[in-house]
């Protein structure tokens, strides 16, 4: 099939929170099988068109994780395009369609949510097969997932006429779409057999989408047009430019288009093929592998007596005892415990998280970076423990601290070590003291992983004690 396939890879995925944060949310997770969501959307779109690069947008903070899982899965030359500001889906899909559009090319563009589950892939190449013919001829096609259940946490989509009289997925004019329903509405939509989940998937050629917005959200378009004019090229990464961009109202898809189009611009097709945007623990529960007592667990798990229940280890064993739809999940620095059936309300903590100050809402306790990765070992007075993991060919830019010192011992692998005027190596058991004030860079020039324990003592030891001078990442 002639499509792009266009992942949107921003969201917080406050839901799955302990397990998602905000710097290092759902998409990136493996949450079902060995790859990421993120990776398992791109995957579907090679399905999809083998020779299309995927054209992936995503937040800023975001863009070194989304251009090393699409390196580990092989994918080059692939353009990613950085939100400096979340506007929701309409404004992404846009910029999408301006960069895919740049070189002269009119693609079809198949829009992904990359936190979403597609278990049945034959069902889902049928659906988009079906919604081309659509597209190519100028309707914008979303995608209404076949209900399975009365689900309070979906929009729904309306469907009019039939469209087409094949076999295979059936294709329909829109009748409306319908917000996330009370229980009882959504039982009478999935009774009424006429309404389908809405699944934010959409298919629409790249001129069609920006010839729409503009007719119905001319502000928008010509926000995300000024945004795109003065951005910049670094690598596969194309910056939109913050001014521009943020000044784009921020709307849906459905809410700035879908919603106003004529019956004959629009149109849905329905999909059936074992989908789930994973959006809360009862979620993730429903698709997972289940024992005898529909308990889905992982890790290092005893679950004695218990029904239903979502039950995750991180870090450590983890004993449950007489738990009834429940969900627990441990990570290296929080614990949830919840019932199930208000899986939906996690956000609330990740709110309470935030009226705090907390930083458990945006990272792990191991962070990731784009040279590899820190861990926090132990903290307290004037000092910090971190264990510092440094990917081969990685190199941490050169920089000082005006509030803290630091002192480097090599667990495994080679460290080179710049000092002030100085350039050393330093191997296994060997070690330095960083002055305060002194500028300093840890680059790994080995072909395996550098391991180094890091002794932090000062004054102050956030993050934002740093001074770069250089920085291979481009980093502010």
């Amino acid at each position: 099939m002639n499509l792009l396939p266009v992942i949107l890879a921003g969201g917080g995925g406050t839901r799955l929170w302990p397990l998602s944060r905000e710097l290092y949310p759902k998409q990136f997770l493996a949450l079902v099988g060995e790859r990421s969501l993120l990776q398992d959307t791109v995957a579907r779109g090679r399905l999809l068109n083998d020779a299309a690069t995927p054209l992936v947008v995503c937040n800023e903070e975001h863009r070194f994780m989304v251009a090393e899982q699409l390196r580990a899965l092989g994918v080059t030359g692939s353009r990613i395009v950085l939100e400096p500001v979340g506007r929701n889906t309409a404004p992404a899909l846009t910029a999408a369609a301006l960069v895919a559009r740049a070189d002269g090319n009119d693609p079809v563009l198949v829009m992904m949510p990359a936190d979403h589950v597609v278990k049945d892939a034959t069902a889902f190449r049928a659906a988009m097969q079906r919604a081309l013919p659509l597209a190519e001829a100028g309707r914008v096609v979303t995608f209404g997932i076949v209900p399975t259940s009365a689900e309070t946490g979906y929009g729904y989509i309306e469907v009019g006429a039939r469209l087409d009289a094949e076999p295979g997925p059936a294709t329909h004019a829109i009748a409306g779409f319908r917000e996330k329903p009370d229980a009882a509405t959504a039982a009478g939509y999935v009774a009424a057999g006429s309404y389908l989940w809405n699944s934010g998937i959409f298919m629409v050629r790249a001129s069609v989408w920006l010839a729409a917005l503009g007719r119905l959200q001319p502000a928008m378009l010509a926000a995300v047009e000024a945004a795109h004019t003065a951005a910049g090229v670094d690598a596969d990464f194309v910056r939109l430019d913050k001014a521009a961009f943020t000044a784009s109202p921020s709307d849906s898809i459905d809410y700035a288009v879908m919603e106003h189009l004529a019956p004959e611009e629009g149109a849905v097709v329905a999909l059936d093929a074992e989908w789930s945007d994973v959006g809360a623990w009862s979620s993730l529960w429903e698709i997972a592998a289940r024992d005898a007592g529909g308990n889905a667990t992982r890790g290092d798990v005893c679950a004695v007596d218990c029904t239903d229940s979502m039950i995750v280890a991180e870090h450590r064993f983890v004993a449950t005892l007489g738990c009834d739809d429940m969900v627990v999940v441990e990570t290296a620095d929080a614990v949830l415990v919840a019932p199930k059936a208000r899986a939906q309300e996690v956000k609330k903590v990740v709110e309470w998280l935030k009226s705090r100050g907390r930083d458990e809402r945006l990272t792990h306790r191991c962070v990731y970076r784009p040279w590899g990765s820190y861990e926090g070992i132990d903290i307290g007075d004037r000092f910090q423990v971190k264990r510092i993991t440094v990917k081969p060919g990685g190199k941490l830019s050169l920089q000082m601290h005006h509030h803290r010192a630091e002192h480097w011992i090599v667990v495994s692998g080679t460290a080179q070590v710049t000092k002030g005027d100085e350039v050393f190596l330093l191997t296994e058991n060997q070690s330095t003291f960083i002055p305060l004030g002194v500028r300093h860079r840890l680059e790994n020039p080995g072909t395996i992983p550098l391991e180094l324990i890091e002794v932090q003592s000062g004054s102050y030891l956030g993050e934002d004690d740093i001074v770069r001078f250089q920085d291979v990442y481009n980093r502010a």
